[in-house]
């Protein structure tokens, strides 16, 4: 979980650092739903006093990634199935709504965005092997939903969006430790996304999008299932 030393330069604050790195060790599983956050080793594996890490906490909790419990203290949030499937049906909207507006109102600028972001996304490699490879991936498999969606400019969807990607990134990635190669060509249906949404076809590209998150939310739910069951 450690990483690089956290410093305040003024745009990144401690605080922000912390809620990103705390992030990504809750969705890559590095930090396991339901475990015990112990606030005297965060604070002494970060290097940072109480009063930063309890921010992030804060910030995380609104996030539905921690939970704080009177007498428990903080944990990271539990996995369910009835989470996931809300989770799921909530990106199918939001995401769908994002994404109209997006080809309704996105500038040519936007349209270059996307096309970017799938490049970089499907010309990176993925090497179970070699762990920093599928970090890589994951960060531009994240841009890339993000940007898809940008041109909306609806600040407080867009939040609600990458919120609710990051807790389904929780899942997926469970889901993907256990199955390194997928279950499908996934840069072809990124790729088709995508050139729906340049080419200004609203119906055809929120189609294969809300197609693409419930897919993914269907094998999650299976591979939870397995997971869960006695």
């Amino acid at each position: 979980m450690p990483g690089p030393a956290l410093v305040d330069d003024g745009k990144n604050t401690m605080a922000s650092q912390l809620v990103d790195r705390l992030r990504e060790a809750i969705v890559s599983g590095q930090l396991e739903a339901g475990s015990k956050i112990n606030l005297e080793r965060a604070r002494g594996s970060f290097g940072v006093s109480l009063s930063p890490l309890r921010e992030a906490l804060a910030r995380l909790i609104a996030d539905g990634l921690v939970v704080f419990e009177d007498n428990r203290g903080y944990r990271v949030a539990p996995v369910s199935l009835a989470n996931l499937e809300e989770i799921t049906r909530l990106r199918e909207e939001f995401e769908i709504l994002a994404l109209r507006q997006a080809i309704a109102i996105g500038t040519v600028d936007w349209e270059g965005d996307v096309m970017r972001a799938l490049h970089r996304m499907n010309r990176t490699e993925r090497d179970p092997e070699q762990p920093d490879t599928l970090e890589r991936w994951e960060a531009y498999h994240r841009e890339f939903h993000l940007t898809l969606i940008a041109g909306c400019r609806m600040p407080l969807l867009l939040n609600f969006c990458s919120v609710l990607l990051s807790l389904n990134d929780r899942y997926r990635r469970s889901f993907l430790r256990r199955t390194p190669g997928g279950d499908r060509n996934v840069a072809q249906e990124h790729s088709e996304i995508a050139q729906g949404a340049v080419a200004r076809d609203a119906d055809f590209a929120c189609a294969a999008l809300r197609e693409h998150i419930h897919r993914t939310g269907t094998n999650l739910q299976r591979h939870l299932a397995d997971r869960l069951a006695p």
